[in-house]
This record gives C-alpha cells, sequence and structure tokens, in this order.
C-alpha cells in the first residue's frame, strides 16, 4: 500500500519544463531564426534594446481574428538604466498550426521640443472646439452639443492626440475633471439677449457689448481650465512611438497528435443495496476523446469522453453470465476526468447481454465507476 501511495504521489507531481526562449532581430525583422512560433506553451521573446529605446509592446493576434482581440505584453527600461537586452514573456499559448499577426512597437523619451510641439497641439485643438461649439446668439449661448457629450468629445480630443505617446509610469489620462464639467454647464446659464445681432452690429449697445464680452471670458476659463488640467499631465515626459515591427501571418509549430489510450480497472452495479449490494468488476481499455486542450482550458482539458470494451465477462448474485452483445464483453461509454498526470477517474455505462435462454438475449444498460492510467499513443504519417 505504501508503495502505490509513493507512485501516485509522484504522478500528482507537476512536469518541471522550463518555457523556451526565441528571439526578434528588429533589423531583420526576423523571429526565431525563421522557423515556426512555439505553441500550446508560454515563451520568452528576446530582443536587442535599440538605442534610447525605453519601452517595447508587443501584440499578438491571429491573423484572421480582429486586432482589438490581440493579446498584449510590455517591457520598460528600469529608472536610470541603460540596458541593451529586453525580454518579453508570452504568458497565453499560441494555438498549434495557426497564423499569427506580431506587432512590435518601440518608444523612446520624448525630449523638451517634442513635448513643447504635443503641449502646444493639444492646446490648439482644444481651443478649436471650444470656440466651434459655443455659439452666441439673441437667446444666450448655444452649445451644439449637450454638456454630456461635449465632455466625453474633448476626452477624446486629448487622447487621439496622445495616441502615439504612452506615460512612463503607465497612467493613462483620466478624462477631465468636474471643474470642467461645470464650467460648461455655466453656459446654459448665461441669458445674452441681442447678442448675436451685438456682434454683427457696426454700433453695438454698451449693455450687449458687455454681455458678448461675458461669453468670451467664459470661453476664455474654459480653455485656460483645459489648458491646466492637460498640462498636469504633460508633466511627466512622456514616452514616444519611434518605429514599428510587424510579423504577418507567421506560423505556429505543428504539435502531434495524440490518441490517449486507458487501461483500468472498474465496478459494475448490478442491483442492491449497501447490504445487499450486488455487482462485477474487470479490467477494461479503451480510447479518449478530450473534451477541450488543457493548455488552454484546465477542465475541459482534463475531461474526455471514453469508449471501451471489459477484458472479461462478470456475474451477478445468480450465477448468470454478463456478457457484451457486440464482441462478447460488455462494452462502456463514460467521462473521465484527470485526477493526477496519467490517472482518471472514470464513469458511465456498460451495454450488457445476458442468455435469457436459447434464443434471447438480455441487453441491458448498467452504471459503473472506475480508475484507469492513461497513455498518448502518437499518430502519424511519415513523409
Amino acid at each position: 500500500m505504501k508503495q502505490i501511495l509513493f507512485v501516485l504521489s509522484l504522478l500528482s507531481l507537476p512536469a518541471l519544463a522550463q518555457d523556451q526562449s526565441i528571439s526578434f532581430s528588429p533589423e531583420n525583422n526576423q523571429i526565431n531564426g525563421g522557423r515556426p512560433l512555439p505553441s500550446e506553451a508560454p515563451f520568452y521573446i528576446q530582443g536587442n534594446v535599440p538605442v534610447g529605446i525605453k519601452r517595447v509592446e508587443l501584440k499578438i493576434f491571429k491573423s484572421k481574428k480582429n486586432e482589438n482581440l490581440a493579446d498584449s505584453y510590455s517591457w520598460k527600461a528600469a529608472y536610470g538604466d541603460d540596458p541593451q537586452n529586453y525580454e518579453v514573456f508570452v504568458a497565453y499559448p499560441l494555438r498549434s498550426s495557426e497564423n499569427y499577426t506580431l506587432r512590435f512597437y518601440y518608444y523612446s523619451q520624448a525630449d523638451s521640443n517634442e513635448m513643447l510641439a504635443l503641449q502646444d497641439a493639444l492646446h490648439t485643438n482644444l481651443e478649436g472646439y471650444v470656440n466651434a461649439n459655443f455659439i452666441a446668439n439673441k437667446r444666450g449661448i448655444s452649445a451644439l452639443t449637450n454638456p454630456k457629450a461635449m465632455l466625453i468629445h474633448l476626452d477624446q480630443v486629448v487622447l487621439q492626440g496622445m495616441q502615439n505617446y504612452t506615460h512612463p509610469l503607465e497612467q493613462e489620462f483620466q478624462g477631465f475633471s468636474d471643474m470642467v464639467k461645470i464650467k460648461i454647464e455655466q453656459f446654459q446659464e448665461v441669458k445674452l439677449k441681442g447678442a448675436r445681432f451685438n456682434l454683427l452690429s457696426k454700433n453695438p449697445d454698451p449693455d450687449n457689448e458687455g454681455q458678448a464680452q461675458y461669453t468670451a471670458q467664459l470661453k476664455k476659463e474654459l480653455i485656460d481650465l483645459l489648458h491646466a488640467e492637460v498640462d498636469q499631465y504633460l508633466r511627466a515626459n512622456l514616452l514616444m512611438l519611434v518605429d514599428i515591427r510587424e510579423l504577418e501571418n507567421y506560423p505556429t509549430e505543428k504539435k502531434p497528435f495524440y490518441l490517449p489510450l486507458n487501461l483500468g480497472y472498474a465496478g459494475t452495479y448490478f442491483s442492491g443495496g449497501f447490504n445487499n449490494l450486488d455487482y462485477g468488476t474487470s479490467a477494461f481499455a479503451g480510447i479518449s476523446v478530450p473534451l477541450g486542450n488543457k493548455s488552454f482550458t484546465r477542465f475541459l482539458g482534463n475531461a474526455s469522453v471514453s469508449t471501451g470494451v471489459f477484458f472479461s465477462n462478470m456475474e451477478d448474485s445468480n450465477q448468470t453470465e454478463i456478457s457484451g452483445p457486440l464482441v462478447g464483453r460488455p462494452v462502456y461509454v463514460g467521462l473521465g476526468y484527470r485526477i493526477f498526470r496519467i490517472l482518471r477517474f472514470n464513469a458511465g455505462t456498460v451495454l450488457t447481454s445476458s442468455d435469457v435462454d436459447a434464443n434471447i438475449e438480455n441487453i441491458t444498460l448498467y452504471p459503473f465507476i472506475g480508475f484507469s492510467v492513461e497513455f498518448n499513443l502518437w499518430l502519424g504519417l511519415n513523409k
């Protein structure tokens, strides 16, 4: 018994396998020496860091799928460090015999001139949006969009203007504050009777001219507030996208197909309760069809549908021989689940037959449970 427990404890230990590492050359735009990518297991991608590069991002997605479904990975240099190599861990395994697109993004530290140019561009776009969306008329100030939508649009102006930049601490722009929302809502409270005509008149009324000036003042206050909140985010020098390398429709390695074979021992229930249980036992062998790939789904990857045959016939409490209608042995169909590395628990039904007389055969389904060890049989064809 101790020997059996020792063997089972060994079977329960996970396999100690080191993750594979491959290299990417941005100069040649070549990965893994031109060989297919590893499949069905995590791996590392290593590469040289070009001069000045502080961050490398990687997106991987199936070539026929939407880029929005891509898995994203990143590496960044430590503060004050100027490394020569980077390493990205691809945590989600790639599927065998599939084609993927890999896109590498390289970021460098933006200098003061580049940051100033970005700041000026954002200021100009925000100011242009405000001036274009508020119009003075005789009823007051009308806006082309409501305050909620305007706040969303202002956020998009900033995000689109910085689409080629990223924060060194990966802190994305969180949008404008409630102070900006309050300032936008103030425009709805302004009543500028005749302001539209005063702005076009050659001899404006001094009172209405003051109302128009108030409108301009509100615009300026809103623009200054937008500039201030953007400048607060830009205080940290951002990382600027300087290069993109892409490998399109790149293949993964083809994994061999294995057919799981099961050898085990099971008990079949015929009738009765705990005190008068009627059952039979026999060794069995069969094949399994996994319900999923264990590299991508742990539960379904360990579960399977199995079918096979018992090695010997059984007898019930009435000494009736329990055989099978197809091959002269009981045949089973069931579900199996791996509980150790090669040990599986099986449960299902057994198709049996027994002779009633010389001309009549009784076909019956009985439940069974058992344990088996599983071996993978490689199926392939020689080239």
